[in-house]
């Protein structure tokens, strides 16, 4: 039996020099021994529509739907768009929501966001949560991870250079970990 951990990870944000994407980074090297993350780029996924739909699944969105089935846990950490979802974790969420093959459903999630200001993005992940329920997608509930004033906490090359961070989404991410390995051992 595979005791490895995969979790699939992927930003809301599209910024290049996003803090966002600099926290999945961080991620990677902060994982428990046992996990694996594997970082999913979103940016190339086209507007949900349902013409397109109907005609058959983009490339890029098959591409997202089966990275996501292969995980047994999702990683997301977004950026808040006025008081909400960036439209881009929106549109991926939604297609990934949509079809037969429901690649979200019964996964558990752990959410993290980094902001310049004084907030860190918590209430796009208290909004994330609610989007959380049709999707039956598990968030983690403790601990919230939320990067406020970010710029104090990345380096001009976007590592992450904040130990108190560091240790919190170390903390979250075995959190992610060990709630994932009681929900595939139920």
């Amino acid at each position: 039996m595979d005791r490895n951990i995969k979790i699939a990870g992927f930003t809301g944000s599209l910024r290049k020099d996003s803090y966002n994407k600099s926290a999945l980074r961080a991620a990677v090297d902060l994982l428990p021994e046992d996990a694996s993350l594997e970082i999913v780029d979103i940016s190339a996924l086209p507007f949900f529509n349902e013409d397109v739909e109907r005609v058959g699944l983009p490339p890029e969105v098959r591409q997202f739907k089966n990275s996501l089935k292969k995980c047994d846990a999702i990683l997301i950490a977004t950026p808040e768009y006025n008081y909400s979802l960036p439209p881009v974790l929106k549109n991926a969420l939604d297609w990934a929501s949509r079809g037969e093959e429901l690649p979200l459903y019964s996964k558990p999630l752990a959410i993290m966001s980094a902001s310049p200001g004084m907030f860190g993005g918590a209430r796009v992940q208290y909004h994330l949560r609610q989007v959380c329920v049709t999707l039956n997608l598990i968030p983690v509930s403790k601990p919230e991870v939320f990067i406020m004033k970010a710029a104090d906490k990345f380096d001009e090359n976007g590592n992450l250079t904040d130990e108190y961070t560091k240790k919190a989404i170390k903390k979250l991410l075995l959190s992610l970990v060990d709630f994932t390995r009681v929900l595939k051992n139920k």
